[in-house]
């Protein structure tokens, strides 16, 4: 079955609310009226009302039963910068927390972190910073994580592999890349795979020697200690690790390589690289980045997405929402 199949199995009629900040993009209103009709998502556009409703007429769509806030005329506002300046724990004064709601991913965070809304979308019209820095400064990481990471979901027909970190730390140490390693073992998880999570290299069991090589033992044995139930072994290279027959000869004893789903790089341009290989001479369908590690679901689009973009992205907030309240 398809990635977003499952998905969307998980998030019909549970209908988890979402909000999009950038409601004045014509892409953002065809996915969320998509979702709405297909009972997927609870969409919440932010923007200003006349404009979007001026945009989806002239665009025939429906935003009936769609709820639309302007941040700048929000009736609750003074209640928001009291929460957002408590929550910045003095960094920031009220002026300043006025000003930083008056944008929509400052905003559309605040509503997420006051239970007004499940997950964010953003980053049509908005860079990955602009969505990520909120999200850090309010939402903040899971209890036991101090990073956050991005994991590219990877399909090509029948087959499912995760890839990560490709979008957020350049180059995590130990203790960090653990966390990586755990994170997606969850998001591998969400979309129904059975994780076996290979922790790559450029070395297989003491093939080479150096601090890089290190670091991955090392952030294996912290998952091992602190997560004894995942599926994980490091370091592998990558043929050890998806390959069976080279598996036999490089990692007999393990129970990972050869058939590992998960694959965690040792640092960003890995990574990047990796994926995008895939992608692109690999035929495989990238998915993501899917945020990993907030404390509740954000999750950033590409300024050149379209409409359908929206639509997944959407679906997946949606479903992570849901995994977060089991």
């Amino acid at each position: 079955m398809k990635v977003f199949d499952i998905l969307k199995q998980k998030a019909l009629s549970c209908e988890q609310s979402i909000v999009f900040p950038e409601g004045n993009d014509l892409r953002v209103l065809e996915a969320v009226c998509r979702l709405k009709s297909e009972r997927m998502v609870n969409p919440i556009l932010l923007g200003d009302v006349d404009e979007i409703k001026k945009l989806a007429l002239q665009n025939h769509l429906n935003l009936a039963d769609i709820r639309i806030i302007n941040p700048l005329t929000y009736n609750q506002i003074d209640e928001m910068i009291d929460a957002l300046v408590k929550r910045r724990n003095g960094k920031n004064t009220a002026q300043e927390a006025a000003e930083m709601l008056k944008h929509g991913s400052y905003f559309g965070t605040m509503l997420v972190y006051l239970h007004k809304a499940a997950g964010m979308v953003s980053g049509a019209a908005h860079s990955t910073a602009d969505t990520v820095r909120p999200a850090l400064q309010i939402i903040k990481t899971l209890p036991g994580m101090s990073r956050v990471s991005g994991a590219m979901i990877m399909e090509r027909e029948t087959e499912k592999y995760i890839f990560s970190d490709c979008a957020i730390n350049i180059d995590p140490d130990a203790q960090t890349l653990a966390e990586i390693a755990y994170q997606s073992y969850l998001t591998a998880k969400m979309i129904g795979l059975d994780p076996k999570v290979a922790m790559l290299s450029f070395s297989t069991k003491g093939s080479a020697k150096g601090p890089m090589i290190d670091k991955v033992i090392q952030a294996t044995k912290i998952v091992h200690e602190n997560h004894p139930e995942v599926k994980i072994d490091g370091e592998l290279q990558f043929d050890a690790a998806f390959v069976a027959n080279v598996a036999a000869k490089k990692a007999p004893n393990s129970e990972v390589a050869g058939k590992a789903n998960v694959f965690v790089f040792p640092e960003l341009q890995s990574g990047n690289i990796g994926y995008k290989i895939a992608q692109r001479l690999g035929n495989f369908t990238a998915v993501g980045p899917v945020l990993q590690g907030l404390a509740a679901p954000i999750n950033d689009l590409s300024r050149g997405c379209s409409a359908n973009d929206v639509y997944l992205a959407g679906i997946l907030t949606a479903v992570q929402a849901i995994e977060a309240k089991k």
